[in-house]
């Protein structure tokens, strides 16, 4: 059994712990199941430590045997890698206790719930149980419908991010005209979204609770960002709390922008991955 999960990238701008997108990129966990007892062909190497998130994940829910993690994932780059893979980990366990016909929605309250509180956040696991764009706040996830399907371009550095570093540098507390200004924007960019009006995006995409701040630790973050903008994507953001950070376009100017991001870091041309956590028999 294999579950193979998404990468994100949470916040899309203004949406901070509130928004994300699920990415191409992927993050699998294979398991015995139960009902066969064995692995199909020759186990993928050693198995996942005891400290990775999946493991954990994993045993939380009374998940038994080993688990094997195979990611393209970068970690502590904002693509969401320690979601990835609390969600797959849960699954698994998910898959060991309810049989082999079980299917991630079936539980996504559980899963919901549960990874949140092992990562602190939702708005990395909620596109990664998911799929697509998902707006989550108060135990809640909803997707929101995309009459669009853009090409996803990240640019990611060679340096990392720890979220909880990253974290303790935001203003507290958050001025009012800032809130106001985020609330207009989050709820402008959800409509942007759902609406497929591309010229709202830039605008939606503005933000002052978060990435100025991040970005003065990442000045070639900042370039790259503005570097995508200035060769006409979309919008773009700081993909979580970074480094990587995330542009909008249309497919055809995929490899343009690509051209156009610096060579300190590895441009890479994605898609929303609109299935989420899904199993492989």
């Amino acid at each position: 059994m294999i579950v193979r999960v998404p990468a994100s990238s949470a916040n899309l701008g203004p949406g901070f712990d509130a928004l994300g997108m699920a990415l191409t990129r992927y993050l699998e966990v294979s398991f015995e199941a139960e009902e066969s007892g064995e692995l199909p062909g020759a186990a993928p190497g050693p198995p996942a430590a005891d400290h990775q998130p999946a493991v954990r994940a994993f045993t939380l829910l009374g998940g038994r045997g080993p688990i094997w993690v195979r990611s393209s994932i970068p970690m502590g780059r904002g693509l969401g890698f320690s979601g990835s893979a609390r969600v797959a980990g849960l699954v698994a366990a998910l898959v060991q206790r309810e049989g082999s016909t079980f299917h991630p929605l079936d539980a996504a309250d559980e899963l919901l719930h549960v990874a949140t509180a092992l990562e602190g956040h939702a708005d990395n696991i909620a596109p990664s149980i998911y799929g697509g764009v998902v707006a989550t706040a108060g135990g809640r996830a909803v997707r929101v419908p995309l009459p669009f399907d853009p090409c996803v371009v990240v640019w990611v550095p060679s340096t990392t991010t720890s979220t909880d570093q990253s974290r303790a540098v935001l203003g507290n507390p958050v001025p009012f005209t800032d809130a106001v200004f985020n609330v207009g924007r989050t709820a402008l960019l959800v409509a942007a979204l759902a609406a497929g009006d591309v010229p709202a995006l830039r605008i939606a995409t503005e933000d002052r609770l978060h990435q100025d701040q991040r970005l003065e630790r990442a000045p070639a973050s900042r370039a790259a960002l503005e570097a995508a903008l200035d060769s006409g994507a979309w919008c773009g953001w700081l993909s979580g709390s970074g480094p990587t950070i995330a542009a909008l376009c249309s497919p055809d100017r995929c490899d343009a922008l690509v051209a156009a991001l610096p060579a300190a870091g590895r441009a890479a041309t994605l898609r929303i991955d609109h299935g989420g956590a899904v199993i492989e028999r």
